[in-house]
């Protein structure tokens, strides 16, 4: 595969209901069919209208600024001072919900495409129709998790398939391949952006030499690059996410869980909490069978699906204060046991032993 990347140059200043396709058909004539336009989301938006008005500085711009980002935010998924990492109501993960105040009147800001996928499939369908046949990518600028800088990504994509699904294939060693899915409209998003840049006002690159876009169906769309929450592992921001865990700690259920705990996962909650606890109060857990038989039997309501024991033992001799002290560290045990995956219920403790409680696991 050879590829080349050139750029459109002459477009100018785009505004609201600007015919986009002729405007670039004109700048560049020079299209062939086949060819993937990589076209930059700013231009798409003021040519649907996607621009509000704000106050041109001060208080007030900022004030207006975060309703509109409020507006257009599904959810927060991080916060650090001004910075707001949101995910938007199209699914996609950025800074500030994508809005922009670069190369707009200072009284405006920018918002994305209402639907870029939408917007993608409108522009080759005006270009097929009067011009060429062409893939057309809308492409943004985002950050990345663990790396510095920025690349543009596709927010919108028709005309090819926004991944290129390697699994399935065999590489030339021999080994199947598993996981391998590629991103080509974001590694195509990223080069058109190497020769449009972001002071030079070229809005549009093409790509010239991708194979399978003449003649091709407008595909699924840039959707197909949003994860599932289900499966997304990162979903909040680190503070976020510690914020989250406190909370569900102070509502732990009480019910051990359907399958028997790991005993290394028990041992580690108890060791994370045994240089915080009161002095004095001691947690065991109970491995020997025989042992833990004998002493369930005599724990009132011992749930029957529990299968592990944890005893707690509270410093003596005690006091009101200890009592109020050992519950706290009870619940500490419990919550290092339900970041380790361990449902707990706390019961009395066994007759006649000399536990303070009992933890069914």
């Amino acid at each position: 595969m050879r590829l080349e990347i050139l750029p459109v140059l002459g477009i100018g200043d785009v505004t609201e209901g600007d015919d986009l396709a002729a405007v670039i058909a004109t700048a560049a004539p020079w299209l062939r069919d086949g060819d993937v336009l990589v076209v930059t989301s700013k231009i798409v938006s003021k040519a649907e209208g996607r621009l509000v008005d704000v106050p041109a500085d001060g208080p007030e711009r900022l004030a207006a600024r975060d309703e509109v980002l409020a507006g257009e935010t599904a959810r927060v998924v991080a916060s650090r001072g001004a910075t707001r990492i949101v995910q938007t109501h199209h699914g996609f993960v950025m800074a500030s919900a994508g809005i922009d105040a670069s190369n707009v009147d200072k009284t405006r800001l920018v918002l994305l495409p209402k639907d870029p996928d939408a917007s993608a499939r409108a522009l080759r369908a005006a270009l097929r129709e009067r011009y060429l046949d062409v893939a057309v990518i809308i492409s943004d600028t985002m950050g990345r998790p663990w790396r510095n800088g920025l690349t543009d990504v596709a927010l919108g994509v028709a005309g090819m398939p926004a991944i290129r699904d390697h699994r399935g294939e065999i590489d030339p060693y021999g080994n199947e391949l598993q996981l391998t899915q590629l991103a080509v409209v974001d590694e195509l998003a990223g080069a058109g952006e190497l020769i449009k840049g972001k002071c030079d006002q070229v809005p549009v690159a093409v790509v010239r030499g991708y194979p399978g876009v003449a003649g091709a169906g407008d595909g699924e769309g840039a959707r197909a690059l949003v994860r599932d929450a289900e499966l997304d592992l990162f979903s909040l921001g680190t503070a976020e996410a510690r914020a989250a865990g406190l909370r569900e700690a102070a509502t732990l259920a009480d019910g051990p869980g359907p399958t028997a705990a790991d005993p290394a996962a028990v041992d580690r909650a108890i060791a994370a909490v045994t240089e915080v606890v009161a002095p004095g109060t001691v947690f065991t857990h109970v491995t020997d069978e025989e042992v833990r038989a004998g002493l369930v039997a005599t724990v009132p309501g011992w749930p029957e699906r529990a299968t592990g024991l944890v005893l707690g033992a509270a410093p003596t001799p005690v006091d009101p204060a200890d009592l109020v002290r050992f519950g706290a560290d009870l619940q500490r045990l419990r919550t290092a046991l339900a970041a380790e995956g361990v449902p707990s219920a706390l019961l009395p403790p066994p007759t006649g032993s000399t536990a303070s409680a009992a933890l069914a696991i």
